[in-house]
C-alpha cells in the first residue's frame, strides 16, 4: 500500500512539472513578438511594399518571419512568410540564388540558404499551422529551442516542409478567413468605405490595401480592420464583380500563360485567349495580357513544341479594358505607352470603340492607338525595354 501511495505521489509530481514546464512554455510564447524592433527594410516599391503580395499582411508585424527574393522576370518581392514566398515559387518561379529571410535574433537580413531554421516551436506559424523561424548562427537557434522548443533544420528542409504543407496550410487559413475574416470585412465595408471600390482594378492585394489608405477610400482603419476589408473585397467581392459581367474571358483556375508561366486567373481584367482550328478541334491558349498573347501569335514554337501556326484559322479573344467583356481581339483597337500597367508591365490596351480608346489614350498618357493588323512583332518586344 506504502509502495502504491509513492508511485501515486511520484506520478503526481511528474504530472505537475508536465503542465508547469508546458504553461511557461505558452506564457514565453506570448511574450514573443513577430514585429519589428527598429525601422524595417522595405524592398518592393511604391505605397504597397508594406505589405506581403500574396495575403497582403504587414511586413512590419511579421518582420522576424518575412522573407525577400525575386521572381524569374526581376519582381522584387518581400513576404510575410515562407508560405507565401513557396505560394509565389509554385506560381510564378523564384530566383533561390538571391533569397533573404531575417534573423529573428538581429533582425538583420541573412542569406536564407545558410540560415538555420527552428521548426516546431510554441510559436504560431504565419499562414500557417507550425512557425518556421530563421537565425543566422546555430547557437541562437538553439538557444532559441531552450526557451520555445523545436527542432534545427536547414533551409533546404524548411522550404520542402513549407511546399508539402502548402494545402494543407491554404485549407486551413481560408476556414479561418470564411468563419472570421469576411464577415468583419464585410460589416466594415458596408459601414466605413466606398462602395465604388472596384477589386478588379489592382494586381495584388497589396496595391489595394495601398489605395485604399493612400486615398481615403474607407474611414480611418487600423491594421487589422484595414486587412479585413482588403480580404473580403479581394477573396470575395472581386468574385461577385466578375460574375456579374457577361461574356467575359473564360479561364480556368490552373491554366498558366504559355509565355510568362504566370496563372492568367488571376489577372482577369488581362485575359485574353488564342484559338486555333486545327483538322475538326480546336487547341487553346490563355494568357495575362495581349503583349504575351502577340508573342505566342507571331512564333508560337518559340514557347514550346505546338503544332500550331499562323496560317491554321485562328480566333482571339481580348478583354475590353472598360467594360470587362470578351471581344474579338482582331476588331479591337489597342493603346500602347499608357500609364496603366498589366501583370507583365506595359501593355497593348483592348478596347471594342475607338472613342474609349481615344478617351483611355487621352487619360492615361498613352502614345498611340493600333489597330490588331497594325501590330508588329518588333513593337510588342519593345514594350519590355
Amino acid at each position: 500500500m506504502v509502495k502504491q501511495n509513492i508511485i501515486l505521489i511520484t506520478a503526481k509530481k511528474l504530472l505537475f512539472l508536465f503542465l508547469f514546464t508546458v504553461l511557461l512554455t505558452n506564457l514565453n510564447a506570448k511574450d514573443f513578438s513577430k514585429e519589428v524592433t527598429k525601422e524595417p527594410t522595405y524592398t518592393q516599391k511604391g505605397e504597397e511594399k508594406l505589405w506581403c503580395p500574396i495575403c497582403g499582411m504587414s511586413i512590419k508585424k511579421h518582420y522576424k518571419t518575412s522573407y525577400i527574393a525575386k521572381l524569374k522576370n526581376g519582381t522584387n518581392r518581400q513576404y510575410c512568410s515562407i508560405r507565401c514566398l513557396t505560394k509565389d515559387d509554385e506560381e510564378y518561379g523564384i530566383d533561390k540564388s538571391l533569397m533573404k529571410v531575417i534573423d529573428v535574433k538581429s533582425e538583420k537580413i541573412i542569406d536564407a540558404k545558410k540560415a538555420f531554421y527552428v521548426i516546431g516551436s510554441k510559436i504560431k506559424g504565419t499562414m500557417s499551422k507550425v512557425s518556421k523561424l530563421a537565425f543566422e548562427k546555430n547557437e541562437d537557434a538553439n538557444e532559441f529551442i531552450k526557451k520555445y522548443g523545436g527542432k534545427v533544420y536547414s533551409f533546404e528542409e524548411a522550404f520542402n516542409k513549407a511546399k508539402e504543407t502548402l494545402k494543407e496550410d491554404s485549407s486551413f487559413i481560408k476556414n479561418k478567413k470564411i468563419k472570421k475574416v469576411y464577415p468583419k470585412g464585410k460589416k466594415i465595408f458596408e459601414k466605413l468605405c466606398n462602395q465604388d471600390i472596384d477589386p478588379t482594378m489592382y494586381l495584388e492585394i497589396n496595391e489595394l490595401k495601398a489605395d485604399i489608405k493612400k486615398n481615403n477610400l474607407c474611414k480611418k482603419l487600423d491594421e487589422s480592420k484595414l486587412q479585413a476589408v482588403a480580404l473580403y473585397l479581394w477573396d470575395v467581392k472581386k468574385l461577385g464583380v466578375l460574375d456579374t459581367i457577361e461574356n467575359r474571358v473564360q479561364v480556368k483556375e490552373d491554366e498558366k500563360c504559355p509565355v510568362c508561366g504566370m496563372f492568367v486567373s488571376k489577372y482577369p481584367r488581362w485575359a485574353a485567349k488564342i484559338f486555333y482550328t486545327h483538322d475538326d478541334h480546336k487547341h487553346d491558349f490563355s494568357f495575362d495580357g495581349v503583349k504575351d498573347l502577340m508573342k505566342f501569335y507571331f512564333n508560337p514554337n518559340k514557347w514550346g513544341n505546338y503544332k500550331i501556326n499562323k496560317q491554321m484559322p485562328i480566333e482571339i479573344l481580348v478583354t475590353d479594358y472598360y467594360s470587362q467583356k470578351g471581344i474579338d481581339g482582331k476588331k479591337a483597337y489597342y493603346v500602347v505607352g499608357s500609364n496603366v500597367y498589366g501583370p507583365m508591365g506595359n501593355e497593348l490596351i483592348p478596347f471594342i470603340k475607338k472613342k474609349d480608346a481615344l478617351t483611355f489614350k487621352k487619360d492615361h498618357e498613352g502614345t498611340k492607338i493600333l489597330h490588331f493588323d497594325k501590330i508588329l512583332e518588333e513593337e510588342v518586344y519593345k514594350l519590355d525595354e
